[in-house]
């Protein structure tokens, strides 16, 4: 089950009354099998709003598919498709996909998560959670010029290894030794972007019933991708040096230790900033080693530091292939470029690199080839540079905001590096609500709710993604929601 989308507009030169529109709208598709049975409908007053009808045109045209039982009413409120056998037999049949839709055993993004996905490409919205650099971050001539050599070098952009480009996995270890991770180039694989490591390592060596420890709050998509695989998530508590390995410790049973494994981002993690010092970084990976428990330590804003550079990764201090370490440039150059890294035993990278043969054939040729050249270049090191500087300049131009309008209106993490912001209103505000109060605005937030394991009022927010002054303009709605002006 999950919400519909509209993208319909209402012709208001047609001689056929807007109720009958909507309706017939509706009801085609429902008939064509774009919506299914139980799908969500927009609340009506969201609908007419949204659409620049009157109230009454949508309550018309609803209330005549109910009759026919195409729509009915949804617990706690709200409009669902009931059924799609009056609007396929006006449509002259049709499959129904309804019944297979949600077979599998991948889960729906929840509402909120489908609502910011969809509104984040429609201009006029204040995008102050988002989790990618702004496009004014983005090197265009560093990459065109790579783009250039990557044409002239390449012998063409057939399919690669599966592994990955073998000079950009070399590549990859060479730049990784700076991080104290020294592993020959055939313990790297190239992946689509950091996600699709999680994915395979979820579709492949997890077994269903095995639990997954990770931070609460956490990534937003591996509370997905795990259990898809039949993993069972279990959240850690952090404090401002991250994850606490005394949690880890209470919560590990003979059990978990044995079919489980421990997903952390020590090094300024998403979405509260926060940083592992050294010595707990010590403590934890000594923890794991002991109860032999398997890590995936994601590194996705470790070079974004801002203050001074972070200590080592966690995987710097393994010996014993303990350790599954990934990367990407989706944070630091783009994450349309879908590039990312797993670094791990060899029998690791080579099973996950024949899994994934079997599901996307390699990476893109172009952006491996592309990636190399900035790496070989010091294209990359230069656009670093650049792009820390940019972020330190957002980071304390939100900091000196946050100090200004938000010191009696919530506390909030101010980190050393990455993107994120972790905000708490004060007093605690309904997130539902909040939202969906603060897209009225022309806000789009990315509630707490989305990263952890249970309720919260806290907000993500980023100054990576939007200029500084439609942070700031965005910032100032906020905390003018947040007074209740």
């Amino acid at each position: 089950m999950s919400d519909v989308i509209f993208n319909w507009v209402p012709d208001r030169g047609s001689p056929l009354p807007l109720y009958r529109q909507l309706a017939d709208y509706i009801s085609g598709k429902i008939a064509c099998g774009d919506w299914a049975v139980g799908d969500r409908l927009p609340a009506q007053r969201v609908l007419a709003q949204r659409l620049g009808l009157n109230r009454s045109t949508v309550v018309q045209a609803m209330e005549e598919l109910a009759s026919f039982g195409v729509l009915e009413a949804d617990y706690g409120g709200g409009t669902r498709v009931g059924s799609n056998t009056w609007s396929l037999r006006m449509a002259g049949g049709g499959m129904d996909w309804g019944r297979y839709l949600h077979a599998g055993p991948f889960p729906a993004n929840t509402p909120t998560i489908q609502t910011i996905f969809r509104l984040e490409f429609q201009p006029g919205y204040y995008r102050l959670g988002s989790g990618e650099p702004s496009p004014q971050l983005f090197p265009r001539e560093a990459i065109g010029e790579a783009l250039s050599r990557a044409a002239a070098r390449a012998p063409a952009l057939g399919y690669l290894p599966p592994a990955g480009l073998p000079e950009l996995r070399e590549a990859v270890a060479h730049r990784l030794e700076r991080r104290g991770i020294r592993l020959p180039p055939s313990c790297v694989l190239i992946t689509s972007g950091a996600i699709q490591a999680l994915q395979l390592i979820s579709a492949s060596m997890l077994k269903s019933g095995s639990t997954v420890f990770a931070e609460s709050p956490t990534y937003l998509k591996s509370l997905q991708i795990f259990p898809s695989a039949g993993a069972r998530l279990q959240g850690l508590a952090m404090d401002r040096e991250g994850l606490r390995p005394g949690a880890l410790r209470a919560a590990l049973t003979p059990c978990a230790a044995r079919s489980g494994l421990l997903y952390t981002i020590p090094t300024f993690q998403n979405p509260t900033g926060t940083t592992m010092p050294q010595s707990r970084r010590e403590e934890l990976f000594q923890l794991c080693l002991e109860r032999r428990l398997p890590v995936i330590e994601d590194d996705a804003y470790g070079e974004l530091w801002l203050d001074a550079p972070p200590p080592a990764p966690i995987k710097a201090l393994d010996r014993t292939g303990g350790i599954l370490y990934l990367g990407t440039v989706s944070k630091t150059l783009s994450p349309g470029l879908r590039l990312g890294w797993l670094v791990g035993p060899e029998s690791v990278v080579q099973r996950l690199a024949d899994v994934k043969s079997q599901t996307d054939c390699g990476t893109s040729s172009l952006s491996q080839w592309a990636f190399l050249e900035l790496l070989e270049s010091g294209a990359y090191d230069a656009h670093l540079a650049a792009l820390r500087a940019a972020l330190r300049a957002r980071r304390d131009a939100a900091a000196a905001l946050l100090t200004r309008r938000f010191a009696s209106l919530a506390d909030y993490f101010l980190p050393s590096g990455g993107f994120y912001i972790w905000l708490r209103p004060r007093p605690e505000a309904a997130t539902e609500r909040l939202f969906q109060r603060a897209l009225e605005r022309g806000l789009l937030l990315h509630p707490g709710t989305l990263y952890g394991f249970g309720r919260t009022s806290a907000l993500r927010l980023s100054y990576a993604y939007e200029s500084p002054e439609r942070f700031s303009r965005g910032l100032g709605l906020l905390a003018d929601l947040l007074e209740g002006n």
